[in-house]
Protein backbone atom coordinates (compact mmCIF):
# COMPACT_ATOMS: atom_id res chain seq x y z
CA UNK A 1 0.00 0.00 0.00
CA UNK A 2 1.12 3.21 -0.92
CA UNK A 3 1.64 5.53 2.18
CA UNK A 4 2.45 9.02 0.81
CA UNK A 5 -0.61 10.75 -0.48
CA UNK A 6 -1.01 12.37 -3.77
CA UNK A 7 -2.70 15.49 -4.38
CA UNK A 8 -3.77 16.27 -8.09
CA UNK A 9 -4.95 19.88 -9.54
CA UNK A 10 -8.01 19.44 -11.06
CA UNK A 11 -8.20 22.13 -14.77
CA UNK A 12 -9.37 22.15 -18.02
CA UNK A 13 -7.02 19.23 -18.95
CA UNK A 14 -8.13 16.37 -16.53
CA UNK A 15 -12.02 17.56 -15.48
CA UNK A 16 -13.64 15.17 -18.30
CA UNK A 17 -15.39 12.24 -16.69
CA UNK A 18 -12.85 9.93 -18.41
CA UNK A 19 -9.59 11.49 -17.41
CA UNK A 20 -10.91 11.94 -13.72
CA UNK A 21 -12.27 8.78 -13.27
CA UNK A 22 -8.62 7.31 -14.57
CA UNK A 23 -7.15 9.75 -12.13
CA UNK A 24 -9.32 8.61 -9.29
CA UNK A 25 -8.12 4.82 -10.84
CA UNK A 26 -4.09 5.94 -10.88
CA UNK A 27 -3.81 6.77 -7.51
CA UNK A 28 -4.90 10.53 -6.58
CA UNK A 29 -6.12 10.83 -2.81
CA UNK A 30 -7.16 14.80 -2.68
CA UNK A 31 -8.36 16.77 -5.27
CA UNK A 32 -7.40 20.35 -5.39
CA UNK A 33 -9.89 23.20 -6.95
CA UNK A 34 -7.77 26.27 -7.95
CA UNK A 35 -10.11 29.18 -6.84
CA UNK A 36 -7.01 31.44 -9.20
CA UNK A 37 -8.66 29.40 -12.07
CA UNK A 38 -12.21 29.83 -12.85
CA UNK A 39 -15.20 30.61 -12.30
CA UNK A 40 -17.29 28.99 -9.04
CA UNK A 41 -19.79 27.38 -11.14
CA UNK A 42 -16.72 25.31 -13.13
CA UNK A 43 -15.47 24.53 -9.25
CA UNK A 44 -19.55 23.22 -8.39
CA UNK A 45 -19.41 20.79 -11.46
CA UNK A 46 -15.71 19.64 -11.01
CA UNK A 47 -16.51 18.88 -7.12
CA UNK A 48 -20.04 16.88 -7.86
CA UNK A 49 -18.10 15.08 -10.50
CA UNK A 50 -15.41 14.37 -8.67
CA UNK A 51 -17.50 13.13 -5.71
CA UNK A 52 -19.99 11.00 -7.97
CA UNK A 53 -17.17 9.82 -9.77
CA UNK A 54 -15.32 8.31 -6.52
CA UNK A 55 -18.52 6.83 -4.83
CA UNK A 56 -19.60 4.48 -8.31
CA UNK A 57 -15.72 3.60 -7.77
CA UNK A 58 -16.06 2.87 -4.37
CA UNK A 59 -12.49 5.29 -2.68
CA UNK A 60 -12.66 7.75 -1.01
CA UNK A 61 -11.19 11.15 -1.90
CA UNK A 62 -10.62 14.21 -0.43
CA UNK A 63 -11.65 17.83 -2.13
CA UNK A 64 -8.77 20.77 -1.06
CA UNK A 65 -10.35 24.27 -2.30
CA UNK A 66 -7.14 26.63 -2.75
CA UNK A 67 -8.07 30.25 -2.46
CA UNK A 68 -6.24 32.97 -4.36
CA UNK A 69 -5.21 35.03 -1.67
CA UNK A 70 -3.50 38.54 -2.09
CA UNK A 71 -0.85 37.72 -4.30
CA UNK A 72 0.88 40.67 -5.94
CA UNK A 73 0.71 41.14 -8.99
CA UNK A 74 1.24 43.17 -12.33
CA UNK A 75 -2.06 44.81 -14.10
CA UNK A 76 -2.84 43.30 -17.56
CA UNK A 77 -0.59 44.37 -19.98
CA UNK A 78 -0.67 46.82 -23.43
CA UNK A 79 -0.57 43.70 -25.70
CA UNK A 80 -0.80 41.28 -22.96
CA UNK A 81 2.97 41.47 -22.68
CA UNK A 82 6.20 43.56 -23.36
CA UNK A 83 9.18 42.87 -24.25
CA UNK A 84 12.28 43.76 -21.25
CA UNK A 85 15.86 43.94 -21.82
CA UNK A 86 18.75 43.91 -19.40
CA UNK A 87 19.67 47.56 -17.86
CA UNK A 88 15.88 48.55 -18.97
CA UNK A 89 14.13 51.27 -17.16
CA UNK A 90 10.84 50.19 -15.58
CA UNK A 91 8.43 52.04 -13.67
CA UNK A 92 5.59 50.09 -11.33
CA UNK A 93 3.07 52.79 -11.12
CA UNK A 94 -0.31 51.81 -8.72
CA UNK A 95 -2.30 54.23 -10.65
CA UNK A 96 -2.32 52.33 -14.11
CA UNK A 97 -5.63 50.71 -15.09
CA UNK A 98 -5.59 47.59 -16.76
CA UNK A 99 -3.80 47.77 -20.23
CA UNK A 100 -2.38 51.46 -19.96
CA UNK A 101 0.98 52.17 -20.46
CA UNK A 102 3.64 50.82 -22.48
CA UNK A 103 6.75 48.78 -22.45
CA UNK A 104 8.78 50.87 -19.64
CA UNK A 105 5.73 52.14 -17.44
CA UNK A 106 3.06 49.44 -16.55
CA UNK A 107 0.71 49.27 -13.58
CA UNK A 108 0.67 47.39 -10.58
CA UNK A 109 -2.55 45.73 -8.77
CA UNK A 110 -0.63 46.39 -5.06
CA UNK A 111 -1.67 50.09 -3.55
CA UNK A 112 0.83 49.82 -0.83
CA UNK A 113 3.84 49.06 -3.53
CA UNK A 114 5.39 52.73 -3.08
CA UNK A 115 5.22 53.01 0.59
CA UNK A 116 6.80 49.26 0.80
CA UNK A 117 10.05 49.46 -1.25
CA UNK A 118 13.20 51.79 -1.02
CA UNK A 119 15.95 52.24 -3.23
CA UNK A 120 18.18 49.53 -3.63
CA UNK A 121 15.41 46.39 -2.69
CA UNK A 122 15.06 43.82 -5.16
CA UNK A 123 11.36 42.85 -6.94
CA UNK A 124 11.24 39.57 -8.07
CA UNK A 125 8.90 38.95 -10.81
CA UNK A 126 7.13 35.77 -12.63
CA UNK A 127 8.30 33.27 -9.98
CA UNK A 128 12.02 35.16 -10.23
CA UNK A 129 12.39 35.05 -13.94
CA UNK A 130 12.59 38.53 -13.67
CA UNK A 131 14.69 40.74 -11.12
CA UNK A 132 14.06 44.49 -10.57
CA UNK A 133 16.49 46.83 -8.34
CA UNK A 134 14.41 49.81 -7.02
CA UNK A 135 16.40 52.86 -8.07
CA UNK A 136 13.40 55.14 -6.45
CA UNK A 137 9.93 55.94 -5.65
CA UNK A 138 8.20 59.20 -6.84
CA UNK A 139 4.52 59.10 -5.09
CA UNK A 140 2.86 56.26 -6.74
CA UNK A 141 5.43 55.35 -9.19
CA UNK A 142 8.11 53.01 -8.74
CA UNK A 143 11.63 53.18 -10.80
CA UNK A 144 13.76 50.14 -11.29
CA UNK A 145 15.96 48.78 -13.71
CA UNK A 146 16.21 45.30 -14.98
CA UNK A 147 18.48 42.84 -14.52
CA UNK A 148 16.73 40.32 -17.03
CA UNK A 149 15.81 39.85 -20.34
CA UNK A 150 12.54 38.21 -22.09
CA UNK A 151 9.10 38.57 -22.33
CA UNK A 152 7.26 39.63 -19.31
CA UNK A 153 3.38 38.77 -19.54
CA UNK A 154 0.30 40.04 -18.37
CA UNK A 155 -1.09 39.80 -14.20
CA UNK A 156 2.45 37.81 -13.09
CA UNK A 157 3.30 38.17 -9.42
CA UNK A 158 5.41 40.14 -7.83
CA UNK A 159 7.54 39.53 -4.67
CA UNK A 160 10.33 41.40 -2.95
CA UNK A 161 13.78 39.44 -1.95
CA UNK A 162 13.61 39.05 2.05
CA UNK A 163 9.80 39.14 2.13
CA UNK A 164 7.91 42.66 3.06
CA UNK A 165 4.73 42.79 0.72
CA UNK A 166 2.01 41.78 2.76
CA UNK A 167 -1.81 42.41 2.15
CA UNK A 168 -4.85 41.18 4.18
CA UNK A 169 -5.22 37.26 3.89
CA UNK A 170 -8.27 37.11 2.49
CA UNK A 171 -9.82 39.47 -0.33
CA UNK A 172 -13.40 39.91 -1.07
CA UNK A 173 -12.73 37.19 -4.04
CA UNK A 174 -11.69 34.96 -1.03
CA UNK A 175 -14.85 36.05 0.80
CA UNK A 176 -17.13 34.66 -1.75
CA UNK A 177 -14.96 31.36 -2.66
CA UNK A 178 -15.39 30.50 1.08
CA UNK A 179 -19.30 30.53 0.72
CA UNK A 180 -18.85 28.45 -2.37
CA UNK A 181 -16.29 25.80 -0.15
CA UNK A 182 -18.94 25.77 2.49
CA UNK A 183 -21.70 25.09 -0.18
CA UNK A 184 -19.59 22.22 -1.71
CA UNK A 185 -18.75 21.12 1.78
CA UNK A 186 -14.94 20.84 0.51
CA UNK A 187 -12.66 18.78 3.23
CA UNK A 188 -10.02 21.11 3.27
CA UNK A 189 -9.00 25.13 2.41
CA UNK A 190 -5.86 26.25 1.49
CA UNK A 191 -4.80 29.65 2.42
CA UNK A 192 -2.55 31.72 0.62
CA UNK A 193 0.14 34.25 1.71
CA UNK A 194 -0.75 33.56 5.16
CA UNK A 195 2.18 35.92 7.22
CA UNK A 196 1.77 34.55 10.30
CA UNK A 197 -0.85 32.78 13.17
CA UNK A 198 -3.17 35.78 13.16
CA UNK A 199 -3.82 35.14 9.66
CA UNK A 200 -5.19 31.69 9.83
CA UNK A 201 -7.06 32.40 12.82
CA UNK A 202 -8.91 35.20 11.18
CA UNK A 203 -9.09 32.96 7.96
CA UNK A 204 -10.97 30.12 10.32
CA UNK A 205 -13.20 32.48 11.53
CA UNK A 206 -14.25 33.73 8.10
CA UNK A 207 -14.75 30.06 7.33
CA UNK A 208 -16.72 29.27 10.31
CA UNK A 209 -19.18 32.39 9.75
CA UNK A 210 -20.04 30.84 6.36
CA UNK A 211 -20.45 27.60 7.83
CA UNK A 212 -18.07 25.65 6.40
CA UNK A 213 -16.15 22.64 8.10
CA UNK A 214 -12.97 21.73 6.27
CA UNK A 215 -9.87 21.59 7.95
CA UNK A 216 -7.53 24.52 7.56
CA UNK A 217 -4.45 24.06 4.90
CA UNK A 218 -1.70 27.01 5.54
CA UNK A 219 0.39 27.86 2.61
CA UNK A 220 3.88 28.55 3.87
CA UNK A 221 4.99 31.29 0.75
CA UNK A 222 5.98 33.90 2.44
CA UNK A 223 9.43 35.29 4.11
CA UNK A 224 7.63 36.60 7.20
CA UNK A 225 5.83 33.20 7.82
CA UNK A 226 10.03 31.57 8.29
CA UNK A 227 11.65 34.64 9.74
CA UNK A 228 11.85 32.84 13.14
CA UNK A 229 11.22 29.37 14.43
CA UNK A 230 8.74 31.23 17.36
CA UNK A 231 6.69 32.37 14.24
CA UNK A 232 6.77 29.58 12.20
CA UNK A 233 5.60 27.09 15.11
CA UNK A 234 2.64 29.57 15.66
CA UNK A 235 1.30 29.53 12.26
CA UNK A 236 1.73 25.40 11.79
CA UNK A 237 0.22 25.57 15.48
CA UNK A 238 -3.03 28.08 14.26
CA UNK A 239 -3.44 25.49 10.96
CA UNK A 240 -4.76 21.58 10.69
CA UNK A 241 -2.31 21.20 8.01
CA UNK A 242 0.32 23.13 5.80
CA UNK A 243 2.06 23.27 2.15
CA UNK A 244 5.28 23.83 1.71
CA UNK A 245 4.61 25.82 -1.32
CA UNK A 246 8.11 26.46 -3.06
CA UNK A 247 7.07 28.89 -5.94
CA UNK A 248 6.61 32.34 -3.92
CA UNK A 249 8.37 31.43 -0.80
CA UNK A 250 11.39 30.43 -3.18
CA UNK A 251 11.32 33.59 -4.60
CA UNK A 252 11.54 35.29 -1.56
CA UNK A 253 13.97 33.32 0.34
CA UNK A 254 16.32 31.93 -2.37
CA UNK A 255 16.10 28.26 -3.60
CA UNK A 256 19.51 27.48 -1.84
CA UNK A 257 17.71 28.52 1.61
CA UNK A 258 14.39 26.75 0.78
CA UNK A 259 15.73 23.31 1.04
CA UNK A 260 16.69 23.47 4.42
CA UNK A 261 13.66 24.88 5.23
CA UNK A 262 11.66 22.38 3.46
CA UNK A 263 12.85 19.78 5.79
CA UNK A 264 12.32 21.63 8.88
CA UNK A 265 8.55 22.08 7.56
CA UNK A 266 7.57 18.74 7.60
CA UNK A 267 9.82 17.81 10.48
CA UNK A 268 7.84 20.48 12.54
CA UNK A 269 4.36 19.96 11.29
CA UNK A 270 5.25 16.53 11.92
CA UNK A 271 6.33 17.01 15.63
CA UNK A 272 2.85 19.30 16.10
CA UNK A 273 0.49 17.13 14.84
CA UNK A 274 -0.56 17.93 11.47
CA UNK A 275 -0.24 17.34 8.43
CA UNK A 276 2.11 18.67 5.36
CA UNK A 277 1.79 18.60 1.75
CA UNK A 278 5.01 19.23 -0.45
CA UNK A 279 3.93 21.46 -3.78
CA UNK A 280 5.15 22.92 -6.55
CA UNK A 281 7.40 21.74 -10.16
CA UNK A 282 7.50 18.55 -8.75
CA UNK A 283 7.37 16.97 -12.07
CA UNK A 284 6.68 19.76 -13.97
CA UNK A 285 8.42 18.29 -17.22
CA UNK A 286 5.46 16.41 -17.61
CA UNK A 287 3.49 19.02 -18.57
CA UNK A 288 4.54 18.31 -21.85
CA UNK A 289 6.62 14.93 -21.74
CA UNK A 290 5.41 11.43 -20.87
CA UNK A 291 8.23 10.58 -18.35
CA UNK A 292 9.63 12.83 -15.58
CA UNK A 293 13.22 13.59 -15.71
CA UNK A 294 15.31 11.86 -12.56
CA UNK A 295 16.28 15.30 -11.28
CA UNK A 296 12.30 15.11 -10.56
CA UNK A 297 11.84 12.09 -9.37
CA UNK A 298 14.61 11.99 -6.84
CA UNK A 299 13.00 15.54 -5.58
CA UNK A 300 9.38 13.66 -5.02
CA UNK A 301 11.72 10.94 -3.12
CA UNK A 302 13.10 13.21 -1.38
CA UNK A 303 9.95 14.41 0.34
CA UNK A 304 8.75 11.01 0.70
CA UNK A 305 11.94 10.22 2.63
CA UNK A 306 11.57 13.89 4.69
CA UNK A 307 7.90 12.03 5.85
CA UNK A 308 5.49 14.54 4.26
CA UNK A 309 2.03 13.22 4.52
CA UNK A 310 1.54 14.34 0.47
CA UNK A 311 3.02 15.36 -2.57
CA UNK A 312 0.96 17.79 -5.30
CA UNK A 313 0.76 18.28 -8.54
CA UNK A 314 -0.14 21.48 -10.18
CA UNK A 315 0.06 22.54 -14.10
CA UNK A 316 1.38 18.87 -14.09
CA UNK A 317 -2.50 17.58 -14.15
CA UNK A 318 -4.65 20.50 -14.78
CA UNK A 319 -3.25 21.58 -17.91
CA UNK A 320 -0.39 19.49 -18.95
CA UNK A 321 -0.81 16.52 -21.78
CA UNK A 322 -0.03 13.80 -19.30
CA UNK A 323 -2.19 13.86 -16.38
CA UNK A 324 -2.69 10.23 -15.63
CA UNK A 325 0.55 9.35 -16.70
CA UNK A 326 2.23 11.84 -14.11
CA UNK A 327 0.35 10.85 -11.06
CA UNK A 328 1.34 7.07 -11.93
CA UNK A 329 4.90 8.11 -12.05
CA UNK A 330 4.61 10.10 -8.86
CA UNK A 331 2.99 7.06 -7.44
CA UNK A 332 5.40 4.39 -8.59
CA UNK A 333 7.96 6.95 -6.91
CA UNK A 334 6.14 6.85 -3.40
CA UNK A 335 6.18 3.64 -3.36
CA UNK A 336 9.84 3.44 -4.29
CA UNK A 337 10.89 5.69 -1.44
CA UNK A 338 8.82 4.08 1.10
CA UNK A 339 10.95 0.84 0.91
CA UNK A 340 13.84 2.78 2.31
CA UNK A 341 14.06 1.04 6.13
CA UNK A 342 14.87 4.37 7.10
CA UNK A 343 11.72 5.81 6.90
CA UNK A 344 10.04 2.53 8.56
CA UNK A 345 11.06 3.82 12.05
CA UNK A 346 10.55 7.02 14.06
CA UNK A 347 10.96 8.15 17.64
CA UNK A 348 8.47 10.62 16.99
CA UNK A 349 7.53 11.59 20.86
CA UNK A 350 8.96 9.07 22.23
CA UNK A 351 10.84 11.65 25.08
CA UNK A 352 8.16 13.90 25.54
CA UNK A 353 4.48 14.01 27.47
CA UNK A 354 1.40 13.17 26.36
CA UNK A 355 -1.87 15.86 26.53
CA UNK A 356 -4.49 13.32 26.28
CA UNK A 357 -5.45 9.84 26.42
CA UNK A 358 -6.47 9.87 22.89
CA UNK A 359 -2.72 11.00 22.00
CA UNK A 360 -1.23 8.51 24.76
CA UNK A 361 -3.38 5.45 22.96
CA UNK A 362 -2.29 6.16 19.94
CA UNK A 363 1.61 7.02 20.53
CA UNK A 364 1.25 3.53 22.47
CA UNK A 365 -0.51 1.76 19.72
CA UNK A 366 2.65 2.55 17.38
CA UNK A 367 5.12 1.64 20.03
CA UNK A 368 3.42 -1.77 20.04
CA UNK A 369 3.47 -1.81 15.88
CA UNK A 370 7.08 -1.21 16.13
CA UNK A 371 8.12 -3.59 18.83
CA UNK A 372 5.66 -6.72 18.84
CA UNK A 373 6.72 -8.97 16.26
CA UNK A 374 4.36 -10.09 13.97
CA UNK A 375 1.92 -6.91 13.56
CA UNK A 376 0.09 -6.82 10.53
CA UNK A 377 -2.18 -3.76 10.85
CA UNK A 378 -3.67 -1.36 13.28
CA UNK A 379 -7.21 -0.50 13.26
CA UNK A 380 -8.53 2.97 14.43
CA UNK A 381 -12.00 3.21 15.11
CA UNK A 382 -12.80 7.13 14.64
CA UNK A 383 -15.89 9.41 14.64
CA UNK A 384 -13.40 12.44 13.76
CA UNK A 385 -10.43 11.06 12.59
CA UNK A 386 -8.15 12.56 15.15
CA UNK A 387 -6.56 8.79 16.61
CA UNK A 388 -5.30 7.70 13.44
CA UNK A 389 -3.94 11.30 12.54
CA UNK A 390 -1.76 10.77 15.82
CA UNK A 391 -0.72 7.70 14.65
CA UNK A 392 0.24 8.52 11.17
CA UNK A 393 3.13 11.10 13.14
CA UNK A 394 5.03 7.97 13.50
CA UNK A 395 6.45 5.65 10.88
CA UNK A 396 5.51 2.10 10.85
CA UNK A 397 5.80 1.01 7.73
CA UNK A 398 2.22 -0.88 8.30
CA UNK A 399 -1.02 0.21 7.28
CA UNK A 400 -3.53 2.26 9.28
CA UNK A 401 -7.31 1.49 8.88
CA UNK A 402 -9.26 4.49 10.19
CA UNK A 403 -13.09 2.93 10.15
CA UNK A 404 -15.57 5.45 10.78
CA UNK A 405 -19.21 5.80 10.05
CA UNK A 406 -18.83 9.45 8.90
CA UNK A 407 -18.17 9.84 5.39
CA UNK A 408 -16.79 13.36 6.12
CA UNK A 409 -13.65 11.63 8.30
CA UNK A 410 -13.03 8.46 5.47
CA UNK A 411 -12.52 11.64 3.34
CA UNK A 412 -10.63 14.10 5.50
CA UNK A 413 -8.05 10.80 6.38
CA UNK A 414 -7.31 10.88 2.62
CA UNK A 415 -4.37 13.06 3.20
CA UNK A 416 -2.89 11.46 6.44
CA UNK A 417 0.23 9.52 5.69
CA UNK A 418 0.16 6.39 5.86
CA UNK A 419 -3.71 5.74 6.63
CA UNK A 420 -6.30 4.25 4.30
CA UNK A 421 -10.41 5.22 5.25
CA UNK A 422 -12.50 2.77 5.35
CA UNK A 423 -16.49 3.69 5.75
CA UNK A 424 -18.71 1.01 7.94
CA UNK A 425 -22.35 1.78 9.17
CA UNK A 426 -21.01 1.75 13.07
CA UNK A 427 -24.01 3.01 13.94
CA UNK A 428 -26.19 -0.56 13.63
CA UNK A 429 -24.19 -2.00 16.00
CA UNK A 430 -24.12 -2.54 20.10
CA UNK A 431 -20.84 -1.74 21.65
CA UNK A 432 -20.30 -5.75 22.42
CA UNK A 433 -21.16 -5.86 18.50
CA UNK A 434 -18.89 -3.24 17.23
CA UNK A 435 -15.61 -4.63 17.50
CA UNK A 436 -15.99 -8.15 16.35
CA UNK A 437 -17.93 -6.76 13.59
CA UNK A 438 -14.88 -4.60 12.22
CA UNK A 439 -12.91 -6.63 12.43
CA UNK A 440 -14.93 -9.06 10.10
CA UNK A 441 -15.76 -6.23 7.93
CA UNK A 442 -11.81 -5.73 7.00
CA UNK A 443 -11.13 -9.65 6.78
CA UNK A 444 -14.26 -9.85 4.09
CA UNK A 445 -12.56 -6.73 2.20
CA UNK A 446 -9.29 -8.78 2.31
CA UNK A 447 -7.86 -5.46 4.60
CA UNK A 448 -6.60 -8.34 6.65
CA UNK A 449 -6.64 -12.07 6.68
CA UNK A 450 -7.25 -15.04 9.33
CA UNK A 451 -4.69 -15.28 11.95
CA UNK A 452 -3.17 -12.09 11.71
CA UNK A 453 -2.33 -10.04 14.69
CA UNK A 454 -3.83 -5.97 14.63
CA UNK A 455 -3.85 -3.55 17.05
CA UNK A 456 -7.13 -2.14 17.25
CA UNK A 457 -8.38 1.52 18.95
CA UNK A 458 -11.23 3.01 20.17
CA UNK A 459 -13.30 4.59 22.89
CA UNK A 460 -15.73 4.09 25.58
CA UNK A 461 -18.27 6.19 24.47
CA UNK A 462 -18.78 4.98 21.00
CA UNK A 463 -20.15 7.58 18.45
CA UNK A 464 -18.25 10.74 20.70
CA UNK A 465 -15.52 11.95 19.19
CA UNK A 466 -12.00 12.53 21.29
CA UNK A 467 -12.84 9.79 23.65
CA UNK A 468 -10.07 6.93 22.71
CA UNK A 469 -8.92 5.33 25.60
CA UNK A 470 -8.21 1.64 24.62
CA UNK A 471 -6.01 -0.62 22.86
CA UNK A 472 -6.34 -4.03 22.10
CA UNK A 473 -4.24 -6.74 20.81
CA UNK A 474 -6.30 -9.10 18.68
CA UNK A 475 -5.87 -12.19 16.58
CA UNK A 476 -8.36 -12.22 13.39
Amino acid sequence: MRRTKIVATIGPASDSVETLSALIKAGVNVFRLNFSHGLADEQRQRAHRIRELAAELGRHVALLGDLQGPKIRLRKLPDDAIALKKAQTLVLDTDLEDGAGDSGHVGVDYPPLPESVSAGDILLLDDGRFRLVVEKVEGNRVHTRSESTGTLKSRKGINKLGGGLSAPALTAKDLQDVKVAAELALDYVAISFPSGAADIEYARSELTKAGCIADVIGKVERAEAVADPATLDALIEACDGIMVARGDLGVEIGDANLIAYQKLMIKRARQLNRVVITATQMMESMISSPLPTRAEVFDVANAVLDGTDAVMLSAETAAGQYPVETVEAMASTCVGAEQSPSIRRSGHRMDREFVSAEEAVAMGAMYTANHLQGVKALIALTESGKTPLLMSRISSGLPIYAVSGHQTTCNRVCLYRGVRPVYMETAKYTPEELIPAVVAHLRDKGLVNTGDTVLFTHGDNVGVGGCTNTLKILNV
